[in-house]
């Protein structure tokens, strides 16, 4: 599964729309951000690691580094 997926099933699971979470991440990060510029950064895997940790939070998770 690729990160879209992931943030996908996250935000149905959290009951977070898009939108939503985009308007969220403008608050946070002080940068304008809409649903569907969010949306072509997940579809193009686009993310940055700073806008994907934020996103985790904002959900409730957090990303972290595991040695396998």
């Amino acid at each position: 599964m690729g990160v879209k997926e992931d943030i996908k099933t996250l935000l149905v699971q959290s009951g977070w729309t898009l939108k939503d979470l985009a308007k969220e991440m403008s608050v946070r990060i002080g940068k304008n951000y809409s649903s569907p510029m969010l949306s072509q950064k997940l579809y193009r895997e686009n993310l940055h690691y700073k806008e994907a940790k934020i996103i985790a939070d904002i959900l409730g998770y957090c990303l972290k580094f595991e040695k396998l």
